[in-house]
């Protein structure tokens, strides 16, 4: 058997905080006062109202919060991954918006060769682009 000189890490992460990934579609095991509830976060906080309700209308207040917090947990994880989601897809549009006005200014900085239909050419595709674009 072989030594490694340094520890071996059993997570990926190195203790950085880890990403919620696709959560909204994610399948979550909850262990609930009522045994497991099973699916994506909106099924999951669905089913725990639903009992929640149900135990509103029963009268066992203790049980009511119990699954008002159960709920409020996986409304908490469901709006941290919308938060994530759209934040990538800001800097995703971000930088998409960046590329397009570095290629707009490529195009601009192209030499002249005397074809000065050519450059009405692309002059008026990048209006085309920027138009499309806004």
């Amino acid at each position: 058997m072989r030594q490694q000189n340094k520890p071996r890490s059993r997570n990926k992460n190195n203790g950085n905080r880890r990403s919620m990934g696709n959560a909204v579609n994610r399948v979550f095991d909850s262990s609930g006062p009522e045994g497991k509830v099973r699916g994506t976060p909106q099924q999951i906080i669905e089913k725990y109202m639903s009992l929640f309700r149900d135990s509103q209308l029963s009268g066992d207040r203790v049980a009511a919060e119990n699954f008002q917090q159960h709920a409020e947990h996986y409304t908490r994880i469901l709006s941290e991954a919308l938060k994530e989601q759209n934040d990538r897809k800001e800097q995703q549009e971000a930088q998409a918006a960046s590329r397009r006005i570095e290629r707009t200014e490529t195009a601009n900085d192209l030499p002249q060769n005397g074809h000065d239909d050519s450059q009405k050419n692309i002059s008026k595709k990048i209006e085309e682009v920027t138009e499309k674009d806004s």
